[in-house]
């Protein structure tokens, strides 16, 4: 495969989208952030076309499929109701949400292998590690065969990747800030449970990203388990970026700069003898083919695919891109404050979204999905999870600094909101979106070419014309 479609946002790398993409023969991946609740909310929804309820039929476990069924689905819709809140995530075991998690995730790659023998991969960020290890197993329940991981440094998810193939408990760190020279605490996830019988499973093929060779050969001499090739990601694309190396500066618009060392040594790279795929400004034949003369395997694309007809976005969003493409009226930006996690998040500037300063101005902060918490240990032991999205008291009463909070977006709602599935609160609010997008996103124009609409599979005849499809060793 010379394509892997980008794993993106929250349901914007959608199966619908990763299959498509997967039955041209190039690997389609599905975005396993926040599945638990655009499942529960689509199923809210009514699921309309059934294919949520056909994939939850197919889970191993009935009894716990059942369940889920009967608290959450409606089949006349909410009806004006809010979305079904979750309990938010902990260290501590909360045996429904686990099952659920597992379930999700499940459900998103059965669907997205559904009916063809193409690849599917999932990504992960490894900033959101409390979901980690039940989301991981619910996808190898349906057989992914790759797992994508950045937002952070995967030393041990190899391993557990491992445990879980052999239908053994697996662990990942979990540091808590404040904890200064305490052994590291561990999340752990044991893969049976009653209804579902203990099992071994066949291992996905994992593919960090990474931003330098650097970082790609610590991970082949530390990580825990194998590693079967990279994504070696540039700051132009879309989401989170790693930060600038060395003395952190920023342009007129306070975009951090980067420089000739955050550039990985490609040789140093293809020395580690793995396939690695080139990511970020990388949407072109031309680009495909510049990758593969400095010895990788392919590209990865996200920029282009997130556009197309198959992927989550929301169909009023993807259609005010498409119309400020095609008059050169699009801009993005590499905002070092707006996410939560410190990681600099691309943002591409739309009226009503929360890169527009009033809107973002008048949104009522509330932290009520907590993916991006972090744990932090008091003074008194306690530990408490911690946004500096959430509302300011509430951060600086947990300890936080008040400048910490200053221009900081709720992405777990944002990006909620970016596939249609906003929630809707007391107050009439409705959460407002924010798009992320590649710098690709400035030659969209190009590409459409006067159309208005494209697939996934344009996309890929797009970037092949030139080329032969390899397949992964």
């Amino acid at each position: 495969m010379e394509i892997i479609q980008g794993g993106m946002g929250v349901g914007v790398s959608s199966w619908g989208l990763a299959r498509a993409v997967s039955m041209q023969g190039q690997l389609g991946v599905v975005s396993g952030t926040a599945l638990d609740t655009t499942l529960v909310r689509r199923l809210a929804d009514g699921d309309v076309d059934g294919a949520l309820r056909r994939a939850i039929r197919a889970f191993p476990d009935p009894v716990f499929a059942s369940e889920v069924l009967e608290r959450y689905f409606r089949p006349q819709g909410r009806g004006g109701e809010a979305y079904p809140a979750l309990r938010m995530l902990s260290h501590k075991a909360d045996p429904f949400r686990e099952r659920l998690l597992v379930l999700a995730n499940f459900v998103e790659v059965f669907l997205a292998k559904e009916d063809h023998q193409g690849q599917i991969g999932i990504n992960y960020l490894t900033k959101i590690r409390l979901p980690t290890l039940p989301s991981l197993f619910g996808a190898m329940l349906a057989d992914v065969d790759y797992v994508l991981m950045g937002a952070g440094i995967p030393w041990d998810v190899p391993g557990a990747l491992d445990a879980l193939a052999r239908g053994e408990s697996a662990e990942l760190r979990f540091d808590i800030a404040g904890d200064t020279g305490a052994p590291p605490e561990r999340l752990t996830f044991d893969p049976a449970w009653k209804g579902l019988a203990r099992r071994s499973l066949r291992r996905p093929g994992f593919l960090p990203i990474v931003s330098s060779h650097t970082l790609a050969t610590a991970l082949i001499r530390r990580a825990t388990g194998s590693i079967e090739g990279f994504v070696v990601e540039g700051p132009t694309a879309g989401g989170h970026n790693a930060p600038p190396r060395g003395r952190g500066t920023t342009d007129s618009l306070g975009q951090p700069v980067y420089g000739a060392r955050d550039v990985a040594d490609l040789d140093r790279i293809a020395a580690l003898d793995l396939p690695f795929w080139l990511a970020g400004g990388c949407g072109s034949p031309e680009k495909l083919r510049e990758a593969r003369a400095a010895g990788a395997a392919g590209v990865q694309v996200g920029t282009l695919f997130a556009f197309a007809a198959e992927s989550g976005l929301g169909a009023d969003m993807k259609d005010e891109v498409v119309r400020r493409a095609t008059r050169g009226q699009l801009s993005v930006m590499t905002d070092g404050r707006a996410s939560p996690t410190g990681f600099p998040f691309k943002t591409v500037a739309l009226d009503g979204s929360l890169s527009d300063p009033e809107v973002y101005s008048e949104r009522e902060r509330v932290c009520d999905l907590g993916y991006l918490r972090e744990a932090h240990r008091r003074d008194d032991g306690r530990v408490v999870f911690r946004c500096p999205a959430e509302p300011v008291e509430t951060y600086t009463k947990k300890g936080g600094a008040m400048e910490d909070t200053v221009g900081r977006r709720c992405l777990c709602n944002a990006l909620v909101a970016n596939v249609g599935l906003a929630q809707e609160r007391s107050t009439g609010a409705i959460e407002a979106p924010l798009l992320t997008s590649g710098d690709d996103l400035l030659m969209l124009g190009d590409f459409l070419d006067g159309r208005v609409t494209y697939s996934a599979s344009d996309v890929v005849s797009y970037l092949l014309e030139p080329a032969t499809a390899i397949a992964l060793e």
